[in-house]
């Protein structure tokens, strides 16, 4: 026979607990004459035989009936079900905190992120260290924080030599500069880069430019080999999410083949302030020309750039925001083939020196897709006009 304390010791169990399950009528203590509880062997057994049915997951309630009567398979069959989903999810949480660890590859989650939490996401990653510059290059080049760094210093080795750094002409450029109705006495460039559309629009314009851009080095490149452009553009390091400038300050705005780094209709609302009456906005954006592309097309945009839509959606979201359509009209297919050719060279001259790494094989997939383009897809130029 036991006491409540000598029957708590043996379990491991509160005498609170024990208290419970006789209130339960899991265990039935016999009340002595000196007022103390007494338990029998036959107590201690059946509490032994109920720990070990609730560490299959079974509730106090459900351990009583296992007691009492035979035992439901459908039972012991949904507390299965529920285990292998709780190991499911706990091998999960064990994946993330390994990745983030650098165990294991982040890629996953962090496309997951962009998908669920665009914003949160940047914002997390430059708490974590990284400058805004590197939270969008990894949100959308290297797409691992453990791994950036090497990818990074990989994709400049590949792309340092050449001329683009996405697909476009010079052509291209003056056909929509061609179709901006009116003389700009102020231009903005978000996104400038390399710095091509800004001394394009120079030569072909009286404006006074100031051309974005949010990597300082770049920005300082620039400064130093466009002396001759001085007079008339200004490079600045700036965020086009968080652009120092006032309303209505730009006749004109143009943006090449950068606005999806912040969304492409995000940017449709926030840059129209700083267009003056009738200003202009010119963007470049890729799309879908067809409802039911490839497999390998869908693959690859679904997950490279899942807002990816059709023009007639960017219309009907820059309705929306406030513009008319002036034009809009597709990048030459001289213009993909005067970015993708050099880059498949560049890849297959420098592919067996880096053959683990995995911007080349980023790079391979771009490829890949790009070959298989068959017209549906293109960089569509969109001249917009302040409503």
């Amino acid at each position: 026979m036991y006491r409540i304390s000598e029957l708590a010791e043996a379990l491991g169990l509160s005498r609170t607990t024990l208290l419970y399950y006789e209130k339960l009528g899991l265990i039935c203590g016999e009340r002595l004459n000196n007022g103390y509880r007494s338990y029998s062997d036959m107590d201690l057994q059946r509490l032994r035989l109920i720990q070990q049915l609730q560490s299959g997951g079974l509730t106090l309630k459900e351990c009583k009936a296992c007691l009492e009567a035979k035992v439901e398979r459908s039972l012991l069959v949904e507390r299965l079900d529920q285990l292998d989903q709780e190991i499911a999810q706990k091998q999960q949480s064990r994946d993330l905190l390994a990745a983030l660890l650098g165990e294991k590859s982040l890629n996953d989650w962090h496309e997951m992120l962009d998908r669920v939490a665009p914003d949160a996401h940047i914002d997390w990653l430059i708490k974590q260290g990284f400058s805004e510059t590197d939270a969008q290059r990894l949100r959308w080049l290297s797409k691992d924080m453990n791994t950036h760094d090497a990818y990074m210093a990989d994709f400049y080795r590949i792309f340092d030599v050449l001329e683009r750094r996405g697909p476009g002409s010079e052509a291209d450029t003056l056909a929509a500069l061609a179709k901006v109705p009116h003389d700009a006495r102020n231009i903005l460039e978000i996104g400038c880069g390399l710095g091509i559309a800004t001394r394009l629009l120079a030569d072909q314009s009286n404006a006074q430019i100031i051309a974005i851009d949010n990597d300082e080095d770049t920005i300082k490149e620039l400064q130093v080999n466009n002396q001759a452009y001085a007079d008339k553009v200004h490079f600045e390091c700036a965020s086009m999410t968080d652009l120092p400038y006032a309303a209505k300050t730009f006749d004109l705005i143009w943006s090449e083949g950068s606005a999806y780094i912040m969304g492409v209709n995000n940017a449709f609302k926030q840059w129209r302030s700083l267009l003056s009456d009738d200003g202009v906005l010119v963007l470049s954006d890729l799309v879908w020309t067809t409802s039911e592309p490839n497999e390998v097309n869908r693959a690859f945009w679904g997950s490279e750039y899942p807002d990816m839509t059709t023009v007639e959606a960017r219309i009907a979201q820059a309705k929306a925001a406030g513009y008319q359509v002036i034009d809009t009209f597709p990048i030459s297919d001289d213009a993909w083939e005067a970015y993708y050719r050099p880059l498949a060279e560049q890849v297959a001259a420098l592919k067996e020196e880096m053959v683990n790494s995995q911007a080349i094989k980023d790079i391979e997939r771009e490829l890949h897709a790009y070959q298989q383009r068959d017209q549906q897809f293109d960089y569509q130029m969109f001249i917009l006009i302040k409503a």
